[in-house]
């Protein structure tokens, strides 16, 4: 069930860049010369909610060949991806954000990033180390769905990278990504995702199989998204009249939200992630829906408006925070 009724959402939040390349982690030479023209700087974005810092992280990026979307042609997609600058030579630029919330007393992720199991991934252990962080200081993972583009950085290396983190992954998924009989009738790009989710179960005693909406801890809940595979999931966070929700694969770029029947290849049921998009995307207009999206240009911060009767994508106003 989807409840956006909050007014938590319709609150603006101030957005502050650490990383990303407007305001670096280090202090750079005074000469501009002294910066050779490929420096790239570890990307990080924090707000604040309420008492929570969300930071934005990321794990890399991929390009998904523009056959991807079923309900377009491969035409059609690269059209629009080179309208709003995503467009590569190989597909359409997918970025793979994660976010961690903290309160003070609890470090919780939100997915781990695919970990170099598909296109230039595999820096999140970075990024973490750019906030001081280590993987064993991460006290929860919330794994939005068993996809390995959100879980391969928990065993990356055939390890428990997460060792002292309670995992949270819906039911729904864990029963249909560990079934051999669902496995064996999979087609080849999902066998990894089936692997991996093997894996996970495996190497995290500590992981709650968790059933429907839920409070994880307070101020921070799970929300239904199912479609995209049996048990999406999405999370909200909110404290003192501020809100955000992380809606994980709800939205794709170039397609989304305008054209809630353009589907993505990996989706399961693709009939139940249009159903689920047309009833989210108006209500998350509706409430000015502060939302965080996992392949959305960094930070994938933004909003769903409507703009003369059709939907799109508003990114988050931007503001260094003093």
């Amino acid at each position: 069930m989807i409840n956006l009724s909050r007014r938590a959402f319709a609150s603006g939040l101030p957005l502050g860049i650490i990383g990303g390349g407007l305001l670096p982690l280090a202090a750079p030479a005074p000469s501009v010369a002294a910066a050779p023209a490929a420096a790239r700087v570890t990307p990080l974005a924090q707000i604040r909610i309420g008492r929570f810092t969300v930071t934005a992280l990321t794990d890399g990026y991929a390009d998904m060949p523009y056959t991807f979307f079923p309900g377009r042609t491969a035409a059609e997609v690269e059209q629009a991806a080179t309208a709003q600058f995503v467009a590569r030579s190989t597909g359409v630029r997918f970025v793979f954000n994660q976010y961690l919330i903290e309160d003070g007393e609890r470090k919780i992720l939100l997915d781990t990033g695919p970990a170099g199991s598909i296109g230039q991934t595999g820096a999140l252990p970075q990024a973490l180390a750019a906030l001081g962080l280590r993987r064993d200081q991460i006290d929860a993972v919330i794994v939005t769905h068993m996809h390995q583009d959100h879980m391969g950085g928990l065993i990356a290396g055939g390890q428990n990278n997460f060792p002292n983190a309670e995992l949270y992954i819906d039911r729904r998924d864990v029963t249909h990504w560990t079934d051999p009989a669902k496995r064996s009738g999979a087609p080849d790009y999902l066998q990894t995702s089936f692997r991996m989710s093997t894996d996970v179960v495996r190497l995290y005693p500590r992981l709650q199989a968790i059933d429907g909406p839920r409070e994880i801890a307070r101020g921070i809940s799970i929300v239904d998204l199912t479609g995209h595979t049996p048990g999406h999931i999405g999370v909200r966070i909110e404290d003192a009249g501020q809100g955000l929700i992380m809606v994980s694969d709800m939205i794709f770029p170039v397609v989304h939200p305008l054209a809630t029947d353009v589907n993505f290849l990996f989706e399961q049921d693709r009939a139940a992630a249009q159903a689920m998009r047309d009833r989210f995307f108006p209500l998350a207009a509706a409430e000015g829906a502060l939302i965080a999206a996992t392949h959305m240009p960094f930070p994938g911060l933004g909003r769903v408006v409507s703009d003369r009767g059709q939907l799109r994508w508003q990114v988050a106003d931007w503001a260094l925070q003093t």
